[in-house]
């Protein structure tokens, strides 16, 4: 299983715990024992299991993100327009699981590898789209999706 998937399994979305907490922004910069994530220059998340002590009691109420990426990280990921997870009328919308935390739209990208056994190395490229758009090449994994939709996994 890819690497992809489990990213946020160890983290919270800063922005939730922020504003549950009524805290300043740039606050988790200061936490040394605390390690935080930074993705697209934009979503930052902060390790479970690590916040100060005196903010622990917080961490039940917290959103699990587990299997879960922010779909504009995802699209980067995936190699594919973000518009796949915001548009209903888009074909492969509906494939997909979604979820919304602080006004950020996540998508599960776990449940859609195992529904579609897709099996990712740490390292690979991956690439979401349209049969004509996507090149196969001897060291690749390709994976039909639906209708004209494949991944391929590209080692």
């Amino acid at each position: 299983m890819s690497h992809l998937p489990s990213m946020l399994n160890s983290y919270w979305l800063w922005r939730e715990v922020r504003e549950k907490l009524d805290l300043s922004n740039p606050l988790y910069k200061y936490w040394k024992e605390t390690p935080h994530i930074k993705l697209n220059n934009k979503y930052i998340f902060v390790q479970k299991n690590k916040l100060p002590p005196k903010y622990t009691f917080i961490e039940p109420i917290l959103t699990d993100l587990s299997g879960y990426l922010p779909i504009r990280f995802a699209s980067d990921q995936l190699h594919v327009s973000e518009h796949i997870f915001s548009y209903e009328k888009m074909k492969l919308y509906k494939e997909f699981e979604y979820k919304y935390v602080q006004d950020v739209k996540f998508v599960n990208i776990k449940k859609f590898f195992m529904e579609f056994g897709i099996k990712v190395n740490k390292d690979a490229m991956i690439h979401l789209g349209r049969l004509k758009d996507l090149e196969i090449t001897a060291n690749s994994t390709f994976y039909n999706l639906r209708d004209d939709y494949g991944l391929v996994v590209y080692n």
